[in-house]
Order: structure tokens, then sequence, then C-alpha cells
């Protein structure tokens, strides 16, 4: 997805979870952006195949 089609939301995190967040996100070199996005990806992945697998039962 080019960079100009990302779409923008506003998310209210507490300041515990943003700190693990953020100190995660420097462990991968990411921004907290970036390792937001990056949780999200990976989650929707695990999902897909999770439905994939029920799917073929």
């Amino acid at each position: 997805m080019p960079e100009k089609d990302k779409k923008q939301l506003l998310l209210r995190l507490s300041p515990s979870l943003w700190e693990e967040i953020s100190r995660w996100a420097e462990d991968d070199f990411r921004s907290v952006n970036g390792q937001i996005e990056y949780i999200l990806t990976e989650a929707v992945r695990k999902r897909k195949k999770t439905k994939k697998s029920k799917d073929e039962e």
C-alpha cells in the first residue's frame, strides 16, 4: 500500500501500554507507529491462518 493511501486514526492508549509498545519498538528499531502497524499486521495474518485451518476441518 503506497504511503499516501494509508488511513489515519486516533488511538487512545494507557500510559503503561504506550511505554511497553515504545520499549518494544526501540528493541525492534521501529517507531511506535511502525510497531503498532507491525503488531496489527501480524495479528491479522495469524487470524487469517487460523481461520483458513478451521475452514479446512
